[in-house]
Formats: C-alpha cells, structure tokens, sequence
C-alpha cells in the first residue's frame, strides 16, 4: 500500500495511491494511520493530478547513517566504518514533492545532494534484536539528504552542515513493508537536471536495515513516526571530478524502487 499526503481544493488529507488516483481516507496524518486510526475511505478516489502531493509525514525523530554504503566508500578511498555513523535532522529540514530547497548565499557555497532511502517505524523500538528488526517498520520512503560540505567538514561533525532548513525532502509516498520483500535489493538512483549521477542498489549497505534498527535502538528508543535516513551510494557531488554542487533551478529527482520519483527544485537564494 502506498499512502500520500495532498492538499486538494485548499485542505490537506491523506490517501491511498493507486496508480494515477488517490482514494481519500478519514484520517488526516501519516500518524493517525501509523496508529490504525482512520484508514477507512472517505469520499471518491480522485485523479493524482488534481492534488500537490505533500510531504508523507513530519517526523519526531530523524535520525541518519553516514558512510553506509561500499561503493560510497570506495569513490573516497576510505575503509568502511566498523559501527554505524550517526547523526541527526530535525522537522524543519523536511520539506515534500516539489518544494524548494534553499539556503542563504552566505551561508554555503558547497551544497550536494545525497540519494537515500529512509526508513518509518510503525511501533516503538527499544532494544530490539537484528531478527525481529524489520517488524518495527511502518514503511520505506525516498530521501535526499542535502548537504552543506564546506560546512559538514569544516565544522569537523556533522549537524549544522546536514540539518539546515529544507535540507530533507521527504516522499513522494509512504509504502508499507510488505510491499518490500526485501530492503536489501532496491534500486537507488538520482537525476540532478535530468543526468543519472547516482545510479546503485541498497545491496551495497554496509549495515542492513535490520542491524541498522536494532542499533540505533540499543541507545534511542524509536518512536512510531520517527524516520532513518540510511546512507548514500556513490556519485555525490563532492567526490566527482570536477566536483558537481547544486545551485538556484536545479531540478533533483531521487527514484527508489516501488517508492517512485521525489522530484525538487533548488530555489533562489534565500535574503
């Protein structure tokens, strides 16, 4: 199943998607339906194209894992972490279909872009064991983990560089589990003005989803409605020669498997 959030006729809800439709429901939140409140239909299915698809949830938590991914460590030259890198993004960074993403001009002159999929818990999660993992989830989105390199490396970790405002477009939908037998084998791409510059498959995850979840859990216990963000394949932009950052009307598309297409813009810079 594939759940939206939309704002039709100047009110937001939540649906179903179902091909090129949305069957509205009666709750308003991903929450609500994460808690088994109002999924029942509410009123006719409507064309997907009457509707702005918004971002599928505004998380509690967001937490993120760094240098996940072999191949990414391999376009730097790196050994792999021995232990899942974490850190964190909060609730101003998410933004959804279609929003821009902006930065003041002073702020940052190095932004990149990071292809990621992301995980939603469904029940809470503390100390949970690798085996159980993946029943704590609610579902897979798409994420593009915006980055501010100058500010990420020069600040020596990682916060201010990752959490600035609009620096988490999240969506276009929510699938649930089990419409993802296996989260080990999905394609993860990323288009930046419609040039494939991440092009990789979830396989090459250092951690896997289930010791990701029972890892982060051992430490902080995971909320229904909290999202993982779980690493980047390679191709960013600041391990490329010449080195690739974004700028004003970029258009950024991150395509994981059955999620879809999260498509952004780059907006002016913010005064």
């Amino acid at each position: 199943m594939k759940w939206v959030r939309f704002e039709r006729d100047g009110k937001q809800g939540m649906g179903m998607l179902q091909g090129d439709s949305v069957q509205p429901v009666a709750a308003t939140t991903l929450q609500e339906v994460i808690d088994g409140r109002g999924t029942q239909p509410a009123g006719a299915a409507f064309p997907l194209s009457e509707a702005k698809l918004r971002a599928p949830l505004r998380p509690g938590k967001i937490l993120c894992v760094g240098q996940n991914y072999w191949d990414h460590c391999r376009e730097q030259k790196k050994d792999p972490p021995t232990k899942p890198i974490l850190f964190a993004k909060f609730p101003l960074s998410v933004i959804g279909p279609g929003d821009q993403v902006r930065w003041p001009q002073d702020l940052t002159s190095q932004v990149d872009y990071e292809a990621e999929m992301a995980l939603v818990i469904g029940r809470a999660a503390r100390l949970v064991k690798e085996e159980d993992a993946l029943d704590y989830l609610f579902g897979y989105t798409a994420a593009n983990d915006i980055s501010a390199r100058d500010i990420q490396f020069g600040d020596g970790q990682w916060l201010r560089g990752k959490a600035i405002d609009t620096f988490c477009p999240l969506g276009p939908c929510v699938v649930t589990r089990d419409e993802v037998p296996d989260p080990q084998n999905v394609p993860i791409k990323q288009r930046v003005n419609g040039t494939t510059l991440q092009n990789s498959n979830t396989k090459e995850m250092i951690f896997p989803v289930r010791q990701l979840v029972s890892f982060i859990s051992r430490a902080i216990t995971l909320e229904p409605g909290d999202v993982i963000l779980t690493g980047t394949p390679d191709g960013v932009g600041v391990f490329r020669d010449p080195k690739i950052f974004l700028k004003p009307g970029d258009q950024l598309e991150v395509e994981l498997g059955p999620v879809g297409v999260l498509k952004n813009t780059v907006g002016p810079f913010l005064t």
